[in-house]
């Protein structure tokens, strides 16, 4: 197929671009850079599949018309301004980005009949009651601009699939972490907590650290995201994807560290956008798509360690 992969230069996009690649598929890359880097692609922009990088916003129409002549399969609708703290400080960025910039993708979708896929996020959910997990119809809690901005996201997608029958699905992943993220901002805390374990400094914890999260690794988010793409079974479902099990970041910095003196709580940023408690009930992803999480969480952690060490990035 001709698969277009928007925001391809980023952490969990160099993933996607990577299996559809090994799947043998020709593949085109569209991302503005402002938060994908493009050393990310440097292993894959030589395989004969990889047909080009294009650098270009999504909220530029003319690069789109131009690149969507190809006549794409599916679009993989990654692109986004994923920080939730920019979000709170400059919610109109984030709105033009996430709401504005999937629109003008659906459009372009729309008129060639491209399958999307829309990557939103676990952040739309309020917390897991229980330990059952979230599922796909539990309660929503926009707690951040960000949040919310998915969210108006998700309503454009699922409206053109009802208004127009276009093949279009929303993914929910939680927490991923693994090789390409970056390990400082909001890196992702698995990230963050290796690179300074690593330097040999502290961990820090906003807040008490009581709040949970469910951790998948990003392979494993990666062939979520490409299969929901294979398939007409999810058209016009919102899906999620996680590992299943959460844990608490104090217990995540002592999963890292042994020496708790190195563990040091701070102030929480955003503490009115904290979800306390996240843990994924992947079922249906499993029910439509036979997907489930192969890495462990200890497994993922190592594979990312070992990553870190090997890029010099402390």
């Amino acid at each position: 197929m001709k698969v277009l992969v928007t925001g391809g230069a980023g952490f969990i996009g160099r993933w996607v671009v990577d299996r559809l690649l090994n799947d043998g598929h020709q593949v085109w890359v569209l991302d503005d850079l402002s938060n994908g880097r493009i050393e990310n692609l440097d292993d894959l922009r030589n395989q004969k599949n990889f047909m080009d990088f294009i650098q270009g916003d999504i909220k530029d129409i003319r690069v789109l018309n131009h690149l969507f002549i190809k006549k794409f399969d599916i679009c993989y609708h990654l692109a986004a301004s994923i920080n939730v703290q920019d979000s709170i400080d400059r919610p109109r960025t984030t709105f033009n980005n996430d709401v504005i910039g999937t629109f003008n993708i659906l459009e372009q979708c729309k008129r060639k009949n491209v399958k999307v896929v829309f990557m939103s996020t676990c952040m739309v959910y309020d917390r897991a009651s229980g330990e059952e997990g979230i599922n796909e119809t539990d309660a929503i809690k926009p707690a951040s601009p960000y949040a919310g901005s998915k969210l108006a996201a998700e309503n454009m997608v699922l409206s053109y699939y009802y208004a127009y029958g276009l093949p279009a699905t929303v993914i929910r992943p939680f927490n991923t972490y693994g090789p390409y993220q970056k390990t400082g901002g909001e890196g992702g805390v698995v990230a963050i907590f290796l690179k300074n374990k690593l330097a040999g400094n502290s961990l820090q914890i906003y807040g008490d650290g009581t709040q949970t999260r469910d951790l998948v690794y990003v392979e494993d988010c990666a062939r979520f995201v490409v299969e929901s793409g294979y398939s007409d079974k999810v058209n016009g479902e919102i899906v999620n994807a996680g590992l299943g099990q959460d844990i608490s970041i104090n217990e995540l910095a002592k999963l890292m560290v042994d020496d708790e003196t190195r563990i040091k709580h701070i102030t929480h940023i955003h503490p009115q956008s904290e979800i306390p408690k996240l843990l994924c009930d992947y079922s249906k992803a499993k029910t439509l798509l036979d997907w489930e999480p192969k890495y462990s969480l200890k497994d993922g952690i190592k594979e990312t360690e070992e990553w870190i060490k090997s890029t010099n990035l402390i």
